[in-house]
């Protein structure tokens, strides 16, 4: 495909030509995209200062979405090949010094049999083994607590059954978490939390309230899966952080925060998902520094907080709620099927939260709300949380046998909580396919492409640490291991 750079550099007098992208291949539209016009690129067919066609031009040309468009330029950002000008453009920012392997036919033969909105992720009716699953086994929790909990809720008052509720939540609810919370992290009253359908729905009405189309919205890297279909959905543009076994990447969010300007960043404090690992008191500290200096709002997901067994830094109580909006949920230590979570944020802002959660669905369940309360007010819940924690630690020395004998190497050590990450380094196996591999022998794994973007130099996966102790996994990775 030939290109004439004076047509390509002035994208208003010509038409930007049509790249060959093939729908209904494993290789998506946005890999696609990075490819043609890396491809592009190496063959200085798009010279150094390159002016490239606006989102809308682009995709309306390739019959691609806009969202499409802004994630492929995303991607071009971070390999080096493009730069952003607000208010320009994209630009064409240096060549590529090695070529990018462009798909084939082949590679479109295949299916994709498993993605991060996976229903076999979240139903929990499957009979596979659910390896990469979110959830733990509902044994966990404590029956009496949570059946007696909802037996309680049932018995809710007639009147109660007149209205929708209250629009913030259950107040008998959010005052106990205020109490809590103020007693335990950082001071804060019950008109300041705002429940909501677990801890998604909340990332999606912040989103909804703080971000418009195009806006970039900082994540980790890897980070929690639904986040980044999320950010998209919403016309946002995710860019990520890396995060590791020695924390976050505070030098690399400068650099991004200087070139994008970001609006929002999410972070997960504690018991990172997938590394399990928690920030450091100086990391938490330089956060917030840069947060303060170049304006954005930091959404810190805090929902692993009580599978911790030692204190670790908080987010909202070293900032105080003035731009810490903090998001919790009771599915890892209660049940995912109750679906409440929360929002603490600034009382000005929960007004504006409030708002858009009654545009988007009015309110939330009282009865799920209620059974909530129930049974965190149990004087057994605290002795269930310290059992939980007990089998986690067990089932996470366990899991780390497992996946050293089949010759697996984690990614960070975990300080607790729900997972591991570990995979082969020094291996050119690929995740997507062993992931096929597993589901037609019964076990769901969740591979790195789930929580990050990235291209990644060898396959890893998350595993839940409450099913990593199974002879079906470890039969299934020794044969992986051993090819």
């Amino acid at each position: 495909m030939e290109v004439a750079h004076e047509d390509i550099a002035n994208d208003h007098q010509s038409e930007w030509p049509q790249l060959p992208l093939v729908r209904r291949c494993q290789s998506s539209l946005v890999e696609q995209i990075v490819q043609e016009v890396t491809r592009l690129v190496q063959k200085n067919q798009l010279p150094l200062g390159s002016k490239m066609p606006s989102v809308r031009q682009f995709a309306k040309c390739n019959a691609v979405s806009t969202f499409t468009v802004v994630e492929s330029y995303e991607r071009l950002i971070t390999l080096g090949l493009l730069i952003s000008r607000r208010g320009s453009g994209y630009f064409v920012s240096k060549p590529a010094a090695h070529p990018t392997p462009v798909a084939t036919a082949n590679t479109c033969n295949l299916t994709t049999v498993l993605d991060a909105l996976s229903p076999d992720l979240y139903s929990g009716v499957s009979t596979a083994l659910p390896v990469g699953s979110g959830w733990l086994p509902p044994e966990w929790y404590g029956d009496d607590i949570l059946l007696d909990a909802l037996k309680q809720s049932m018995r809710i008052p007639t009147q109660r059954l007149r209205g929708y509720g209250n629009p913030l939540g259950f107040p008998s609810l959010r005052q106990h978490l205020a109490t809590q919370l103020s007693q335990e992290l950082f001071s804060v009253d019950a008109e300041q939390i705002l429940l909501t359908h677990g801890a998604t729905h909340g990332f999606d009405l912040i989103l909804r309230t703080l971000c418009k189309p195009g806006d970039a919205v900082f994540v980790e890297n890897p980070g929690y899966s639904n986040l980044l279909s999320l950010i998209r959905h919403h016309g946002c543009i995710p860019i990520g952080i890396r995060r590791d076994e020695n924390g976050l990447d505070v030098e690399g969010l400068l650099e991004k925060a200087i070139l994008h300007q970001p609006k929002i960043m999410f972070v997960n404090t504690v018991l990172q998902n997938p590394l399990g690992t928690s920030l450091s008191q100086t990391h938490a500290h330089r956060l917030l520094a840069l947060a303060e200096q170049f304006d954005f709002w930091l959404i810190e997901d805090d929902i692993y907080r009580e599978l911790c067994s030692r204190p670790e830094p908080s987010l909202a109580a070293m900032d105080g709620l003035r731009r810490v909006i903090r998001v919790g949920s009771f599915s890892k230590t209660l049940s995912p099927t109750l679906r409440v979570g929360s929002v603490c944020a600034s009382h000005s802002l929960i007004g504006e939260l409030l708002r858009v959660k009654m545009l988007a669905g009015l309110t939330t369940s009282e009865i799920n709300e209620r059974a909530v309360l129930h049974a965190i007010s149990s004087r057994l819940y605290r002795r269930m949380l310290e059992k939980l924690k007990r089998q986690l630690d067990t089932s996470r020395n366990s899991t780390l046998d497992v996946l050293q004998e089949v010759g697996m190497t984690p990614l960070a050590e975990p300080r607790g909580g729900m997972f591991i990450s570990a995979g082969w380094k020094n291996s050119n196996l690929n995740a997507s396919e062993i992931t096929k591999q597993a589901l037609q022998a019964g076990i769901i794994l969740a591979p790195n492409e789930f929580f990050s973007a990235d291209t990644h130099t060898y396959p890893w996966f998350r595993f839940n640490i409450a099913y990593g102790n199974s002879d079906q996994l470890r039969h299934f990775l020794a044969g992986v291991q051993h090819g």
